[in-house]
């Protein structure tokens, strides 16, 4: 997700004060969770109504007799814990009055078997199946979950806008299991991005209101109107999450390029679709040459209400339509492509060590203005004012607070403004990563990012996978590097 990192002294000030069945992409058929779901919203209800057949996979070392999946919807409940929108955002996120929505489950089968599940977690936030059997290591059981989806009427990742609805991590997803810590269960927050979750394969069917269109992840089989509905029918492979938006405002623009077509969802009489497609279209080619080759089909940029600047999902960004100024929304276009490769295809646990993907993005889209010159962004002016903007951060919260934690590698729970998750995740995050490419030159640190996207691709990371792929790939130690920043020892002069 993008969020302005150079934020004015009185901004800062405005906001702390108040805290005081597939194969493909190179993976076998049988290592991959499917996931099948088929979808009905009704706008008179405002609601999604689903089926949901999960072709599990145990690929980790334990056996199970319960899984989990997150429930993300139940974050925009009325007596949620925590907001999905920070106090200084709620005005731009509910404009017309707070609003809220979530997900009910109401049955969960397998093999025409009820089993008992419950909803755990701290904030309603987990799904918890009962298999009535164990589950060994490289076994499978196919679940299947009825549910429904009430949305609210929010500028958000899931929720109603006045052009778009976005329906953003929307379904019962599993929760990734970790050795030594078990299922990863995080709770929702309006800092960063609060998600978490493993490559699978996606078979889906979406049935809407005929004036709507669509835009989704994966590709297309066939779009069926019948009795003023469509159905649309898509499949994805090995992605890491799924997401469509529907809208009755959509005017599309797109173009081939190589393997993948590229298409930008702009709002009717709009007078910069070409110009987004063409920075798309660079964006998705400069870090093709970059990083490495980008391998999906489909590549959707799409234009909707939401209160951030952008997010990303696999195949598919949402890019705000609250910028007016091309350059803004050039920038946000750039960063969001960046999450493809880093979040989509190289993963990792995006609420405890954002920093990873929103830090590497950041920094992937000053790499973009420094290779296409054309734009006329001036690269070291970039790194400058990164510099500035954290050292007056810095001052500034320490003034207010009276101290400052610059520790990077934190949950987002742990950090006490959304200011001082920004600051410590994008701009320090591009701080980082300049500093290891002026430590090892511009062509040993395209050399690691290449590796790192390589050795990890369609798999999660941790910040100790990271230092090991950029060590390896540069030939030095950079393990202190990374350290002085992510550990907030380093001093930012």
């Amino acid at each position: 997700m993008k969020k302005k990192f150079l934020l004015s002294i009185i901004s800062i000030f405005i906001v702390i004060t108040p805290f005081l069945f597939f194969g493909c992409n190179n993976r076998a058929n049988d290592k991959l969770t499917n996931y099948q779901l088929n979808l009905e919203y009704d706008e008179v209800s405002k609601k999604l109504y689903g089926i949901e057949k999960i072709d599990y996979i145990n690929n980790y070392e334990n056996m199970f007799t319960s899984l989990y999946f997150h429930l993300y919807p139940n974050a925009f409940r009325e007596d949620a814990k925590h907001s999905v929108v920070s106090s200084a955002n709620e005005e731009e996120a509910y404009p017309e009055g707070k609003s809220y929505g979530n997900i009910q489950i109401n049955k969960v089968e397998s093999d025409n078997e009820l089993l008992n599940f419950e909803i755990e977690g701290s904030d309603k936030n987990i799904l918890k199946v009962d298999l009535g059997e164990e589950i060994y290591p490289e076994e499978r059981i196919i679940i299947s979950v009825e549910f429904e989806v009430s949305l609210a009427n929010i500028n958000h990742r899931l929720g109603i806008g006045k052009s778009t609805i976005n329906f953003g991590n929307f379904y019962p997803i599993a929760c990734v299991y970790e050795d030594g810590k078990g299922f990863s269960q995080d709770l929702y927050h309006s800092n960063g991005d609060p998600f978490y979750s493993e490559c699978a394969n996606y078979d889906v069917s979406i049935t809407f209101s005929n004036k709507f269109d669509i835009a989704s992840t994966g590709d297309m089989q066939e779009i069926v109107e019948k009795e003023n509905k469509k159905t649309a029918k898509y499949k994805a492979f090995n992605v890491r999450d799924f997401c469509f938006v529907l809208s009755e405002n959509f005017e599309m623009v797109s173009k081939t390029i190589g393997a993948t077509t590229v298409n930008y969802y702009g709002y009717k009489n709009d007078d910069n679709l070409q110009s987004c497609l063409d920075v798309s279209i660079k964006a998705l080619q400069t870090f093709n040459e970059l990083f490495g080759e980008y391998p999906y089909k489909q590549l959707n940029i799409v234009k909707s209400n939401f209160v951030h600047g952008g997010m990303e999902y696999p195949n598919l960004v949402l890019i705000s339509d609250k910028y007016q100024d091309q350059y803004d929304i050039d920038y946000v276009i750039v960063h969001e492509i960046a999450h493809q490769w880093w979040y989509g295809i190289v993963g990792n646990d995006e609420y405890n060590h954002a920093w990873m993907d929103e830090g590497l993005a950041e920094y992937s889209t000053l790499i973009f203005f420094r290779e296409n010159k054309e734009y006329g962004q001036d690269f070291n002016e970039f790194i400058n004012n990164a510099t500035e903007s954290y050292k007056l951060f810095e001052k500034v919260f320490i003034k207010v607070t009276g101290s400052v934690n610059g520790t990077m590698d934190r949950g987002l729970d742990e950090f006490m403004t959304e200011p001082e998750y920004v600051q410590c995740t994008y701009t320090k995050g591009v701080l980082l990563f300049n500093t290891i490419e002026e430590s090892v030159g511009e062509k040993k640190f395209l050399k690691a990012l290449q590796y790192y996207f390589k050795e990890f691709k369609y798999k999660n990371t941790t910040p100790a996978d990271m230092i090991y792929c950029f060590n390896k790939a540069t030939g030095y130690d950079l393990e202190d590097i990374f350290n002085s920043y992510i550990l907030g020892n380093v001093v930012i002069k």
